[in-house]
């Protein structure tokens, strides 16, 4: 039975749920979910869990990210990417200097208006549903957090960029804005996702690697990979037996916080939350 979680270069054009149907079939695995949509468009790190590993993704609902990311001047869709309709074109005359002069505004905590052409839903319908119809909404803009963004290169119209920042950022909509600052417009031409909180392109696998692999599942990173930054914690057999049927353990001599708790064969049990000396399961990952 396959649990873990791989780490896949999706392709451009398959939509982040191609890839875990897909999935399902290469492991035989019904469980199985990816930890952060990319746009059919873009490519780079989109991971995948696995069975019991399933159990993982609220837990990196919230992973920041890293891009690359080409910024073409001078056009505006209304997908706010080169997939959508042409709503304006304009003459590009951007220096570098100026480019630099409007990035700080893009820096650090920003508020963001979510695209019509994005899976929010509004009043119980998503958006990307309304403007395929043409209509068009009010939406909240959200707050967003964007750590880092620098220009790697430039060729003529087209910036390419690297952003590194918070969950719920949209890129393309952050490429529509630079452009409208700058006065000429713009829209996202490419966008290649380079890291999912700890997990980045050394360690992803292409569809085809994965699909021609005679072992898919040991290209499967163990669950507990996720919480590499959590101290760990054995237990012995009796206290295994506790928490696998749910009990607390008490009158613990060890410090407040998370841990990654294992039992005596090395087997990840799950991860749990100590306070004053009672410890708690938060979630286990241990197979019923």
């Amino acid at each position: 039975m396959a649990n873990g979680i791989l780490i896949v270069d999706k392709p451009a054009g398959w939509t982040s749920q191609d890839v875990a149907a897909k999935l399902r079939g290469v492991f035989r695995e019904k469980r199985v979910g990816h930890g952060g949509t990319l746009d059919p468009m873009a490519t780079g790190v989109l991971p995948i869990f696995v069975g019991r590993a399933t159990r993982a993704v609220p837990f990196f609902e919230h992973a920041d990210k890293v891009y690359e990311a080409v910024l073409r001047l001078g056009l505006v869709t209304d997908t706010q990417d080169i997939t959508g309709r042409t709503l304006a074109e304009h003459p590009v005359n951007i220096t570098p200097e100026q480019m630099e002069q409007i990035l700080p505004r893009f820096r650090g905590e920003i508020d963001q208006l979510p695209p019509m052409y994005s899976a929010i839903k509004v009043n119980g319908q998503k958006l990307y549903a309304l403007a395929r119809r043409g209509e068009e909404v009010a939406r909240t803009p959200r707050r967003i957090t964007v750590y880092a963004l620098n220009v790697l290169d430039a060729r003529g119209a087209d910036w390419k960029l690297r952003i590194h920042c918070s969950k719920g950022t949209y890129v393309r909509t952050l490429c529509h804005d630079i452009g409208a600052a700058l006065g000429c417009g713009g829209c996202m031409a490419a966008l290649r996702r380079t890291r999912a909180g700890r997990y980045d392109l050394s360690g992803a696998h292409t569809m085809e690697e994965i699909l021609a692999a005679k072992d898919p599942e040991a290209l499967l990173l163990p669950v507990d990979s996720l919480f590499s930054d959590r101290p760990t914690m054995t237990v012995d057999e009796a206290a295994e037996q506790k928490l696998r049927h749910g009990a607390k353990l008490k009158a613990l001599r060890c410090a407040d916080g998370e841990y990654r708790v294992y039992a005596r064969n090395g087997e990840f049990l799950l991860l749990a939350a100590v306070n004053r000396g009672e410890l708690t399961t938060v979630k286990s990952f241990f197979e019923v």
